[in-house]
């Protein structure tokens, strides 16, 4: 069900159907955190007039879709999402990791929490052997 929903929400998203995707967030709002690497963001509730405002665009798919249920009514999902972004006549690479949190509400999955980080190599955590046993 969950998988379906993500689908769903992606594809309008990339179709610009702000009803839509506005439809598919949590009735009391979202947790969000941008991937610009600003702090945490506010519970706030998106508009699809605030979604048609923010100019998103390009070109961007969602890759390697995992899916947890953590409780009853409770989805983890991490995924990476990458694609060309474009903003107004801007248009840059795009490449991130995303979590997200499903959350059953009236009867159907909405999104709750987003977090999208870059995934750039580099950073804090050096790769060693280990990371790569089972």
């Amino acid at each position: 069900e969950v998988a379906t929903a993500f689908k769903k929400y992606f594809d309008a998203r990339v179709n610009q159907d702000w009803d839509t995707v506005a439809a598919m967030e949590s009735a009391s709002g979202t947790y969000n955190t941008n991937s610009d690497g600003s702090f945490h963001k506010a519970l706030a509730k998106t508009t699809a007039a605030q979604w048609k405002a923010s100019g998103q665009a390009g070109v961007l798919n969602t890759y390697y879709p995992e899916f947890s249920e953590l409780a009853d009514g409770v989805v983890y999902v991490r995924f990476y999402y990458e694609g060309i972004a474009k903003n107004g006549n801007q248009t840059s690479d795009y490449r991130t990791r995303v979590t997200q949190n499903w959350v059953k509400e009236n009867g159907k999955w909405v999104v709750k929490t987003q977090h999208y980080s870059p995934a750039q190599f580099g950073g804090v955590h050096i790769t060693v052997a280990s990371d790569f046993e089972d």
